[in-house]
Order: structure tokens, then C-alpha cells, then sequence
């Protein structure tokens, strides 16, 4: 029975008999577990919202007559806000292309009387596909790293829900591999495509930047004629400095990119020409402006945050 201001009112919630039953004026989360004819008169209560917080009696009816009735031997029952946050346990490591399994678990749930709803929500394909099941198997794409996954858990008998979202930290091998450049008092890069041929005047500084998308980020060199060159800073040695262009700098220079899923190289032409009489600067080389040259602009010099594997190479000639 459920204990209210007066006796009168006091409220059955849970109860064996037939014609009582029927008189309950509202369903409660509550329920006669127990054989009260072998002594065992248990309560279960599952499902339970804020407004079952009361206090609850127990008490014995033999045919109409009232037996017992315990009403000052309560028992306080306080349904508090649900607190549990799921668990997301990851049991590979993800990696673009590899399938790896997601479980989720949450802590200190019982038997519900209601099955509560399960669902998965986040940008990678295999997330929304999971209906109601606590685990899915997962296959990344490299866009799918830093996006969010989320776990939800609905009880819908009592109209809360819970959940937990993680951060997906997805392996990729390296991609969109670019090189750009900067010469004379320019702070800005333009990128050239792989392979490109780019004229440039003996004497001129030059700035040769190579950048890639990875997780981890790769570990990234550059090369001359066969050569690894040796960094003059190695936390950045995706940038290479030619501080006075000479002669014995002509031909290719090769960025590579090594990485635990693989690797991928991108080269640049060096065509270095005298400058000519007079001073003049030979069509199609200086400072290109924004707009201008074979690419755009899109990237300041100095970076204001270093790119991925960091350096300098400082190249005096030869």
C-alpha cells in the first residue's frame, strides 16, 4: 500500500488478489514477487519514475477483513535522477578499411521490465544501420576520424534516456600529398601539382613546403638526386629552405611521406636561370600574388602551427 495523508486514501500498488487488484487506480512499477502463503511476501519494483517516491506498507487481508496492517513499519522508496553513463569499449583499433567491433555496456542496469531502446548515432555508415543491439561492427573512412559516435539507451515506461558519445580516433594511410612555395618576400604558398616545373633566378630565396593528411601523421623527408637531406630543425621536416638559390640546385627535389599504412611521394623541378642583363626577371617567375600563378593561395609562411612531422633544411648549394 502506498501511504498517504490520511488512511482512507492510502493507495494499493501491488497486490494478489483479484477483486483488489481491479481497484487500483493507477498501474505502479510494483509487483508481488513473493508467495505470501510460504511466507514470502517480496516487492519487486522496476521501471520506476520520480512520482513513485512515497512511502509503502504492507498489509495482510484474510477474505474481507483486514489482518494486519503494518502501517508504521514503512518503507521509503526515493527514485532518483538516472546518473548511469554507458560504456563504449572499443575492440580493435580503428583503422580505415578494417572492420572493428563497439561494444557498449551500462553499468548497474537490472532486469527491466520494459526492454529499454538501444541505438546508435554518428557520420560513420555503419552506425545508424545498428538497431537496438549493443554492438556493432565498425568499418572506418578516413573522414570519419574526430567525428562523433553516441550510444543511447531510452527507457521508454519511464520516459528517460541516457547516453555517451566518443570521439573516433580512426588510422588512415597518407593522402592529398601537396607541395608548396614561397620565394622572395612572399608569406604565402602556392601549391603546385606533382611533378611541376618551377623556373626560379640564382640568388633568389626560396621555401619549399610539403604537407599530407594522415593518422598518425607521417613521417615526411625530402630528397635530392637519390640523397635523404638531413634536417636542419627535425620537428619540421616538412619544410625545406633554400635561403640563396644556386646553379647546383637544379633538379628534382622529392617529399616523401612514410607511414604504417603505406606512403606516397610528390616531386618538384627546380629550373634555376641566371638572371638576366639589365635585372630583369625572366617572364613567369618573382612573387605571384593571390590569384595569380598555377594555384591558389592558401596557406601563410611562417605557419602559425607547424605541419604534421615537423623541420627545416637549410641548403647552402652544391
Amino acid at each position: 500500500m502506498r501511504k498517504e495523508e490520511k488512511p482512507q486514501n492510502d493507495v494499493i500498488v501491488a497486490t494478489n488478489h483479484p477483486v483488489r487488484a481491479a481497484q487500483k487506480r493507477r498501474k505502479f512499477p510494483f509487483d508481488l514477487s513473493g508467495d505470501p502463503g510460504a511466507n514470502n511476501c517480496s516487492l519487486s519494483i522496476r521501471d520506476a519514475r520520480k512520482r513513485d517516491s512515497g512511502s509503502y506498507y504492507f498489509q495482510l487481508v484474510r477474505g474481507a477483513e483486514v489482518k494486519y496492517s503494518f502501517r508504521r513499519n514503512l518503507l521509503t522508496v526515493n527514485v532518483t535522477a538516472l546518473t548511469w553513463t554507458p560504456d563504449i569499449y572499443i575492440k580493435e583499433p580503428l583503422a580505415s578499411g578494417s572492420g572493428s567491433h563497439l561494444t557498449c555496456s551500462l553499468p548497474g542496469a537490472c532486469d527491466w521490465a520494459t526492454p529499454p531502446t538501444i541505438s546508435w548515432m554518428g557520420a560513420a555508415p555503419d552506425a545508424s544501420a545498428a538497431s537496438n543491439s549493443s554492438e556493432i561492427l565498425l568499418t572506418p573512412r578516413p573522414q570519419d576520424h574526430g567525428t562523433d559516435l553516441t550510444f543511447r539507451v531510452t527507457f521508454p515506461r519511464a520516459g528517460v534516456s541516457t547516453e555517451w558519445t566518443l570521439q573516433l580516433n580512426v588510422s588512415y594511410a597518407p593522402r592529398n600529398l601537396a607541395i608548396g612555395i614561397s620565394r622572395g618576400n612572399c608569406t604565402e604558398l602556392k601549391y603546385l601539382g606533382n611533378g611541376s616545373s618551377l623556373p626560379v633566378l640564382e640568388g633568389e630565396s626560396l621555401c619549399l613546403v610539403c604537407v599530407v593528411d594522415s593518422t598518425p601523421p607521417a613521417t615526411l623527408s625530402w630528397a635530392r638526386r637519390g640523397r635523404t637531406l638531413s634536417p636542419s630543425q627535425p620537428w619540421n621536416p616538412g619544410v625545406l629552405q633554400l635561403p640563396r638559390v644556386e646553379s647546383g640546385h637544379e633538379g628534382e627535389f622529392t617529399c616523401g611521406a612514410q607511414h604504417l599504412w603505406g606512403s606516397v611521394h610528390g616531386s618538384l623541378h627546380l629550373s634555376v636561370q641566371s638572371e638576366l642583363g639589365g635585372g630583369k626577371t625572366p617572364r613567369g617567375r618573382g612573387c605571384s600574388g593571390p590569384g595569380e600563378g598555377r594555384g591558389p593561395l592558401t596557406h601563410l609562411l611562417p605557419p602559425r602551427r607547424p605541419p604534421e612531422a615537423a623541420g627545416s633544411l637549410l641548403l647552402l648549394g652544391g
